[in-house]
């Protein structure tokens, strides 16, 4: 049975961010809100943790998790980044983009594309994620909470508790949250490719 946490979506309250870190650090998948969809998330070293993911969204290895992180200074300590690409990046976070990049060995190799030995970062916009990703001192794996099937990804706490409180360990509500997802952008090539189109604008990267 998951739990399920209310947190103040600006200023979350310090004991229930502790209880969730701890929930993380024990291996727990947690589902939460961002600044764009709920996501699943979870201890970046954990296999098994991986697989609940997976399982849950019914994709495989070649689909790229999500490598939540604080700020841009985390990124180039899990990413590869040269001097074009930091500057994309400095002008897209935080907020709601994905981008994908090459990992570092600071990464386990279950969580990079098999062939490509890539992962998608992002700097989420969202006080309560922010203090988590603090809490937690690390970043989280993570991936859109959408379901096999489905258009859109789920968007309502009490909804996903019902669906998944099999699957997940914890469920933390923080206010409304939308249904889009991130903005995907492909930066290991020569130029950067949109691979999905989601809640942030292209026009400010100078990619519209």
């Amino acid at each position: 049975m998951a739990q399920y946490f209310s947190l103040h979506p600006d200023n979350p309250q310090p004991r229930l961010l502790r209880q969730a870190a701890e929930i993380i650090r024990g291996g727990g998948l947690v589902a939460f809100p961002t600044d764009s969809a709920y996501a699943l998330g979870g201890h970046t070293g954990d296999a098994n943790l991986i697989e609940r993911i997976r399982r849950i969204r019914e994709v495989d290895d070649r689909h790229h998790l999500t490598l939540m992180v604080r700020d841009l200074s985390e990124i180039a300590h899990y990413a590869r980044v040269d001097n074009a690409q930091y500057r994309l990046l400095k002008a897209a976070t935080p907020g709601p983009y994905t981008f994908i990049l090459e990992g570092t060995k600071e990464l386990p190799r279950r969580v990079l594309h098999p062939k490509r030995k890539t992962i998608g970062v992002r700097v989420p916009e969202h006080p309560m994620v922010s203090a988590l990703l603090a809490e937690l001192d690390e970043p989280l794996l993570t991936s859109t909470l959408l379901l096999p099937g489905e258009d859109l990804p789920l968007t309502d706490p009490e909804d996903i508790r019902e669906r998944l409180e099999k699957l997940v360990d914890l469920v933390i509500e923080a206010g409304a949250c939308g249904p889009e997802a991130t903005t995907v952008i492909d930066l290991t090539g020569g130029a950067p490719e949109v691979v999905r189109q989601g809640l942030g604008p292209l026009g400010p990267l100078g990619l519209g």
